[in-house]
Parts: C-alpha cells; structure tokens; sequence
C-alpha cells in the first residue's frame, strides 16, 4: 500500500468513526426525548390531577383547603424520594453504567404509574387510599430521581463537547412534552365526559397506558450504547490508572450551590404549572378545560426557550446563560400575578407562558452545567443530588402558596417576595461558581 493510500484509508476511518460518534449522539438525544417524555407523562398527569380531584376523591373527609393542602402533600411526596432515588441510582449508575440505571427506572415508573391508575379511593377502601397513593407516589419519585439525571448524562455525554448545551437541551424537552401530552390527555377526557365522569374513571387514563408506554420506552432505551465518558472511565480503572474516586466531602460545596442556583427555577416551574391550575379552577371560576389549554399552549412555547437556552450557552457560556434565564425570571415573577388577577384568559396565558418560559430557559443550560461541575466518576451522584434537593423545595411550593394565602386572607405578594428571595440567591451562587466546562471538561 502506498503512503498516499494509506493516508486516504486513514482519513476514511477517522470520518466514518465521527460519523458513527455524530449519529449516535443523535440518537441518543432522540431517544432520551422519547423516553423521558414517556416517563414523565404519568407524573405530570399526577401534577394536574393533584390540583384538581385528588382533593375530593382521596381526601373527601376534610374541608376543601384541607383536603388541597393534603392532595399537594402527596405530590411532594413523590420529590422527596428524589434524592434518595437520585443518590442511589447515581452511585450504581457511576459504577454500572447510565444505560442500565435507565432501564431500571422506566420499569419501576412505570409499574407504580399503573397502580396509580387502578387504585381504589377513599370512598371505597378509607384511610388505605391515601397510604397506598402516597406509598406509590414515593417509589415513583424514587425512580425519576434516578431517570432524571441519567437521561441528561447519556445525552451530554455522547455529544461533541461544542456543542453539549444545544443537544442536552433536548433531553429537557421531554417534560414539557409530557406535560402537554398529559394535559391534552385530561383535556381531551374532560371534554368528553361529564364531570361526574371523570371523577369515576376519566383521570386514570393517562397511568393506564403505562403497560404500553413501557414496552415503547424500553424499546427505545436498548437501542443506545454506554457513553464514551462512562466506557473510558472503566478503562482506566481496568488498567489500574484511575484516580481514587472522589466523594461527597469533596464535592459538598458545590452541590449546596447548585441547589441553590436550582431552587429559584423549580419553585416557579412548580407555581407555573401546578399551583396555577388549582388557584385558577378554584379562586378565580376558570374552567379546567380552559386552564388545561393554557397550560398545553404554554409548555409548548417553553420547549422553545429550552432550545434556545442549550444554543446560548454553547455561545455565551454556562454561567452567562444561567444569568439571562434569572433577569427574565425575576421579572416573570414581579408581573404575574397582577396578570394572573386581571381575569382575562389571554393575560392569565401571557403570564403563566412568561413564567415557565423564563423558568424552562434554564433547563437547556442546566444538564451540560450542573454535569460539567463534577469529574465522570462522580457525575451522576453529584448532578442528582443537587438537581433533585433543588426540586424538593421547588415541589414544595404549591403547598407552600396555598397554606400562605389561607393564612394571609388569600394575598398573592408574600408568594412573590419568596419567589423574588429565591431567585437573587440563585443569581448569587451562579456569579460564585466557575464556567463547568472549565473545570472538567
């Protein structure tokens, strides 16, 4: 062979190699769309329904606001197992791979989401209705608490490393397009039957089809390869070159800031998407097919600012983008409720639409920026914790907001001023941290 052959067969290799790098960093970022939008759907069914007939058909023995209050309790249920199910699946997803942490929690989602779905209510089994659902809600937590991170880890880690922020974008995709799924789904149901109707039977539909959205979601799962950070992370180690593997001690810092970077953006997802749905069908008379299409309309323009988020901090920066996500959302929070209050649907939608947009904007900056803050060997330990701490005390804050106006006569500005609190100790710890991809690239 002469050298100018070899020269073109080398080139030829090295092309079909970045070929077969690039399509399947698509598909990776595809399917993770896919699947997390599958996995995600039951949850944010349960979003909705917690905000609207949980109250009477899990807690019927108390006062309204108690039972709100009760129903929201069992949706933060589900949050609280997430750093549990964060920390234990990401110490076995760093140690057997991302792909087989994935695979284990769309199961496990998927099994208690049909449960849900058959599940007896108070009227039918008493006090065991509200201990069933609160027990399958924590094992549902559990597993996105895992799926969550590890979704976002096998995207980012198969992209080009130019272009993380715009391909982990779309992994965030998927829970606003679970969320309009799921909100279409109710809508759909609540238009075609009568309200007694849905009562009985038509909000299990969505946790119904979880036998079916399993079978997709593994289908989907199998078809992606182990990340090439992951595979040659376990090539040192085999080889005995690996570092010893860092822990919490050493990285404690900043997980606790990207929390607190975390925590402003997940209490207005939570306030957005949730608490809305039940201030507006119950406070202000608007009907839940009206307050579903809102929130159809909304997730779907939020799916753009995630885009748009995951291209800018490819070209700006981690840490630069962050900060543009919080001005917007800082002054989202300031209007909101006096849009929210003027009782006109079109300004409810501009209001609820400003928000989750200033608040999903984030989400295509945060997985390439909380994963890039730790080395591969603590990644997904490290991204999971602080993620789902984060969501904790966002998913806290329907519960919050309700108990603030039963206490204040129904006032809307103490929301606000925790709201505005939250999100200028975010702005803080993002102008403490370093640009991620600095540190462990």
């Amino acid at each position: 062979m002469t050298p100018q052959e070899h020269a073109m067969n080398s080139d030829r290799a090295v092309h079909v190699e970045h070929a077969d790098e690039k399509q399947m960093a698509n598909r990776a970022a595809l399917s993770s769309i896919a699947g997390s939008a599958l996995e995600w759907l039951d949850f944010a069914a349960y979003g909705a329904i917690a905000a609207t007939v949980l109250p009477q058909l899990f807690f019927s023995k108390t006062d309204p606001t108690t039972a709100t209050l009760a129903a929201f309790a069992t949706f933060s249920v589900g949050f609280i197992a997430r750093p549990l199910g964060g920390l234990t699946c990401g110490y076995f997803g760093d140690r057997v791979g991302r792909k087989n942490m994935l695979v284990f929690t769309f199961l496990l989602m998927g099994i208690c989401s049909f449960l849900i779905g058959i599940l007896p209510t108070y009227a039918s089994i008493g006090m065991l209705a509200p201990v069933a659902l609160v027990t399958l809600r924590f094992m549902q937590g559990f597993a996105l608490g895992g799926e969550v991170t590890g979704s976002q880890l096998l995207t980012m880690e198969h992209a080009p490393k130019n272009r993380r922020g715009f391909y982990s974008s779309f992994i965030a995709m998927g829970s606003p397009l679970a969320q309009v799924l799921a909100n279409a789904v109710l809508f759909g149901v609540a238009a075609l039957v009568t309200n007694e109707q849905f009562l009985q039977f038509g909000w299990r539909i969505p946790f119904l089809f979880s036998f079916l959205l399993v079978a997709i979601g593994l289908f989907i799962r199998m078809r992606i390869s182990e990340t090439p950070a992951f595979q040659a992370e376990m090539k040192k180690k085999r080889s005995g070159h690996s570092q010893p593997a860092s822990g919490f001690a050493k990285h404690s810092g900043t997980i606790l800031r990207l929390t607190f970077v975390w925590a402003a953006v997940s209490i207005a997802y939570f306030i957005a998407t949730v608490f809305i749905l039940s201030y507006a069908t119950t406070k202000l008379g608007v009907s839940k097919q009206t307050a579903f299409a809102i929130l159809i309309v909304a997730h779907l323009c939020s799916m753009f600012a995630m885009g748009l988020g995951g291209v800018l901090c490819d070209r700006l920066g981690r840490r630069r983008a962050m900060l543009v996500g919080s001005r917007s959302m800082l002054a989202a929070f300031i209007v909101f409720f006096p849009l929210i209050l003027s009782g006109h649907t079109l300004l409810m939608g501009v209001a609820i639409v400003f928000l989750l947009c200033a608040a999903q904007f984030h989400a295509g900056v945060q997985p390439a920026y909380f994963a890039e803050a730790f080395p591969t060997e603590f990644r997904y330990r490290g991204s999971a914790v602080a993620y789902n701490l984060a969501v904790v005390i966002g998913s806290s804050a329907p519960f919050a907001a309700t108990l603030i106006q039963a206490e204040t006569g129904g006032a809307t500005w103490p929301i606000v001023a925790v709201g505005i609190v939250f999100n200028l100790v975010s702005m803080w710890a993002i102008h403490a941290g370093p640009e991620g991809w600095q540190k462990h690239a």
